[in-house]
């Protein structure tokens, strides 16, 4: 019988491929013996934020596209979406209630899925983990222990932007003193300039904290309108400084944004120092008052919340297998998707490849050509700075085509294709 850890969004779908598939599921969950400051019902599958899966546009939209790939596998979370959605224009939104309620009772119903409530305080050697981002109490502290504290807990995150969005006519890529391989691309900004941008950030609205992540801040994750709030030069000495960022005609900045890769291509790019906590509106409007940034389009928002993750490209393979323990995997949010869709989508991957392990075959992870492969070669690429990833267009493979929606009608139908594979490769029909 395989254990699945967690009956979220992640783990309901890894139980459900598993089961679907023939094999006996122990599917743990630790409501009601146990909440989580941030979950109330005692169904699986609980929406605790928003009930919107933000957009169904395939050929449009990145987690749109996601949730077509889903369905072509057999996604339950589709299905129960499908079966109480509600009114929400091209979104994809639901009946959280309805929703959730479904879920339990489709997994509670299946024959092959036994349902146990407790909390589990060990690692086990084999199954999935999917306890979410906000995973605590002994089973954090058994994770910590087998990853040699491989567990990030960042209170604010920076945004992110597609790098080909950025004006590059008012920006300059430079090292600071030059001691690097010009791995910055430097945004700058005259007194003007940086008086406009420093008084819309201090009247920016932001969000309100719940009571459980109000905490004390370190001081390497301080939000930047908290900076700014301590002096109107602070931030010009601290994240936007010129120093050292001569342009090529040897000027020097009133002050300067750093931009750095995301991801080893340099398709995404992050604001350096420039966690907030700013509504997600508040950070296109402020943001995009740096002359570089007027049109960018961000693919991540800024955000300051608990959010405990694994250090994944160090813990984990691409098939969402740990290093050194093949016949145990991890899905949601605790491997650094963000999202419910990016949530329920790493799960089906990880039943999908433990089932093939279990079966004694090669797991499979789709190319960076689809979503659901460019999220799952994310989590275990490289990355010195890893934070949590949505769905975007940024971290697929791009076709060589300049009409934004001809690439992404491209990127759509080819991302289908690769599933089409993926489908005829298990033996499950489009």
């Amino acid at each position: 019988m395989i254990k699945v850890i967690g009956a979220g969004l992640a783990g309901s779908e890894a139980a459900w491929q598993l089961a679907q598939a023939g094999e006996r599921v122990l599917l743990i969950e630790q409501k009601p013996h146990r909440f989580s400051p941030a979950h109330r019902d005692e169904n699986f599958c609980e929406l605790v934020c928003s009930n919107s899966l933000k957009s169904d546009d395939v050929f449009g939209n990145a987690c749109g596209l996601l949730k077509e790939e889903m369905r072509r596998l057999g996604s339950l979370t589709m299905e129960a979406a499908q079966a109480t959605r509600v009114p929400a224009g091209g979104a994809l939104a639901v009946d959280r209630d309805r929703f959730s309620a479904y879920v339990t009772q489709k997994l509670r119903t299946h024959p092959n899925i036994s349902i146990v409530c407790e909390e589990v305080k060990e690692l086990p050697e084999a199954g999935i983990v999917a306890t979410g981002p906000l995973t605590e109490g002994a089973l954090y502290d058994a994770i910590c222990t087998r990853f040699g504290g491989g567990l990030h807990f960042y209170d604010a995150t920076a945004p992110v932007v597609t790098a080909e969005s950025v004006d590059m006519t008012c920006a300059y890529t430079a090292d600071r003193y030059g001691r690097g391989t010009g791995d910055y691309i430097n945004c700058p900004l005259n007194k003007e300039e940086y008086g406009r941008f420093v008084g819309a950030l201090l009247s920016a609205e932001r969000v309100t904290l719940k009571a459980f992540e109000k905490r004390e801040i370190f001081e390497g994750c301080m939000p930047v309108e908290v900076m700014a709030s301590r002096g109107k030069d602070t931030l010009r000495f601290g994240t936007f400084k010129p120093v050292g960022l001569e342009d090529e005609a040897g000027r020097r900045p009133y002050a300067a944004l750093q931009l750095r890769r995301e991801n080893a291509e340099g398709t995404l790019l992050g604001l350096v120092g420039c966690q907030t906590n700013l509504k997600f509106g508040e950070q296109k409007r402020v943001f995009s008052l740096i002359p570089a940034l007027k049109n960018a389009e961000f693919v991540r928002y800024g955000v300051m919340h608990r959010n405990t993750f694994l250090d994944s490209p160090r813990c984990l393979h691409a098939d969402l297998s740990v290093k050194g323990a093949p016949a145990l995997f991890f899905a949601g949010q605790i491997t650094g998707v963000e999202g419910y869709v990016e949530s329920a989508a790493s799960g089906m991957l990880a039943g999908i490849n433990c089932l093939l392990r279990l079966r004694g075959k090669e797991t499979v992870v789709p190319e960076d050509t689809c979503v659901m492969g460019a999220l799952a070669r994310y989590v275990a690429a490289e990355n010195r700075h890893f934070q949590p990833m949505n769905a975007n267009y940024g971290i697929l493979r791009a076709p060589d085509v300049r009409d934004k929606k001809e690439k992404k009608k491209q990127m759509a139908e080819r991302a289908l294709a690769e599933i089409g594979r993926i489908c005829a490769l298990l033996g499950k029909g489009e």
